[in-house]
């Protein structure tokens, strides 16, 4: 009875939440072309943009694998409230010059910032496949993270592989037909239930299992001291985490760089009405983290209700707290803010891998250029299929393979970034330090030696990056390109058409809009 009561709760749920996805394209005709359906046509106002940017940052990792690694280790999980923060505060610069660059030059993603920067095509192309490939274990983390929702909450009548199957059933159903103004939309849902349920966790659990604060506090600092301190519990000597001090630093440094350039914060950005919607959201955003600390806490308190969880099953930490001591409907509930904080951003980056495909890849192919928007969604069922693949035949942490996409996409940042800002970079120094970092991280990643040192492994493949694009870069010629820097850089878009500070400027011609 009361797997039918959560599941039905759960059921009900979803459906609202694909119904309102849908309720979004009212007025939207048959949902527009590649731009309406990847970046909301450019007129999502500044709440839409907050919920939706917000989602991106409150994902079932947040939900389940930062109560999994507060149970594991402890305070290293922190990191992810320091680099949020961190790359918000950066994001203040980069969104506004980012929307103010695509929106000059007609572009939807980094796929054709690149292009467009260094005027070849196929080098979007080259990059929407790296990127393709350091997104898919995201959504293979969100596809987890919604399996393993959905089985808990159905007290294990649904088994973690068909609901593995249903994760990716419904966010592929939604995203194909939504879009990211569906996206936006049900994240307003979203962050009503998980601001409802974990401050309602926030208070309950502490009171219920011991009684109020001050004593599980108590208990925590006399018993599990080590949780409270870095590395973390399991941190110390040379077969420890090496989660210290060095790989905290390192590791916000590197995750609030690249968060400002992933695939899906730049969707965000350059779904924004205007420039200035994005300003405001870098303010207001970090207000969201204090949330995170709900999880990583109560990830803490079940050291002591559920001693004993190894492996990936401390990413069930959170729920079997309230699994068995709390009623069917309120276990639902829970599960589907769990759920919806899967969904949103799995259809984001889904979507992503869409437009990435259909605009820089698929374009390429004359038959496909005029049919980018149905080609996009062709590859996203594709993408889904792939990261449901990977969830049955390698799956791992929910943490990890956060870790493993952000440090391969932090490769990106000199042909995305710095390449915006600075007219000196070379193609040739660019590429070439893209292929160095990528293969230095997959060497480190996949040999074990994540972090080395103590540091972060995707930061020494940048360093490594940098380091051979520059060289390359003052040693060879100059790109010759007779594209003024105006037409190749990107900066404050103050003044620009579609901003509030925007000023009387000459039209463009029909040659700006072309990548």
């Amino acid at each position: 009875m009361n797997a039918v009561v959560a599941t039905s709760v759960f059921a009900v749920f979803m459906v609202a939440a694909v119904a309102l996805g849908l309720l979004a394209l009212r007025g939207r005709g048959k949902g527009g072309g590649l731009a309406e359906w990847s970046v909301g046509g450019r007129s999502l106002g500044p709440v839409f943009i907050w919920v939706l940017m917000a989602g991106e940052g409150y994902t079932s990792f947040s939900y389940l694998g930062a109560a999994g690694w507060g149970y594991n280790y402890g305070a290293p999980v922190l990191y992810v409230v320091a680099y949020m923060s961190c790359g918000y505060a950066i994001g203040y610069v980069v969104g506004p010059m980012l929307w103010g660059y695509a929106r000059r030059h007609g572009l939807v993603g980094i796929t054709d910032m690149v292009a467009h920067r260094f005027g070849r095509p196929w080098l979007g192309a080259v990059v929407a496949v790296l990127a393709t490939v350091f997104l898919l274990p995201y959504i293979q983390l969100q596809i987890t993270g919604m399996g393993v929702v959905l089985s808990v909450i159905s007290y294990g009548a649904v088994s973690l592989n068909w609901a593995y199957f249903v994760a990716f059933a419904v966010t592929t159903g939604f995203v194909v037909v939504s879009g990211l103004r569906g996206s936006a939309w049900v994240s307003v849902l979203k962050d009503v239930l998980v601001i409802a349920t974990l401050g309602f966790l926030a208070l309950y659990v502490p009171l219920h299992y011991f009684d109020g604060y001050g004593p599980f506090l108590d208990r925590l600092v006399t018993e599990k001291s080590d949780w409270l301190t870095l590395p973390g519990h399991g941190g110390g000597g040379s077969g420890g985490s090496g989660l210290g001090e060095l790989w905290f630093i390192s590791t916000t440094f590197l995750n609030s760089l690249t968060v400002v350039i992933f695939p899906t914060t730049v969707a965000g950005y350059l779904g924004a009405r205007n420039a200035d919607a994005l300003r405001r959201n870098a303010m207001y955003l970090p207000a969201y983290n204090v949330l995170l600390f709900v999880p990583m806490l109560l990830g803490l308190a079940a050291l002591f209700v559920v001693p004993g969880l190894a492996g990936a099953e401390s990413n069930l930490a959170l729920f079997k707290l309230v699994v068995d001591s709390l009623p069917a409907w309120a276990v639902g509930v829970i599960g589907v803010a769990a759920g919806l904080s899967s969904i949103v951003p799995m259809a984001v980056f889904m979507l992503v891998i869409g437009t990435m495909w259909g605009r820089s890849v698929l374009s390429l192919v004359p038959r496909l250029a005029e049919r980018q928007k149905s080609a996009a969604q062709v590859v996203v069922v594709v993408a889904g299929g792939l990261a449901l693949l990977l969830t049955y035949t390698a799956p791992n942490t929910l943490v990890r393979l956060s870790l493993i996409s952000y440090e391969g996409m932090a490769q990106l940042l000199p042909m995305v970034l710095l390449a915006l800002v600075w007219r000196r970079l070379t193609f040739r120094g660019a590429f070439s330090g893209l292929i160095v970092g990528v293969a230095v991280v997959c060497v480190l990643v996949f040999s074990g030696n994540d972090p080395l040192g103590g540091v972060n492994a995707g930061l020494v493949a940048l360093a490594a990056n940098l380091a051979v694009a520059l060289a390359v870069t003052f040693a060879g010629p100059r790109d010759a390109d007779p594209r003024p820097d105006a037409e190749v850089l990107a900066g404050d878009p103050v003044g620009e058409e579609g901003d509030p500070l925007a000023v009387t400027r000459a039209p463009r011609s029909a040659s700006d809009h072309r990548v």
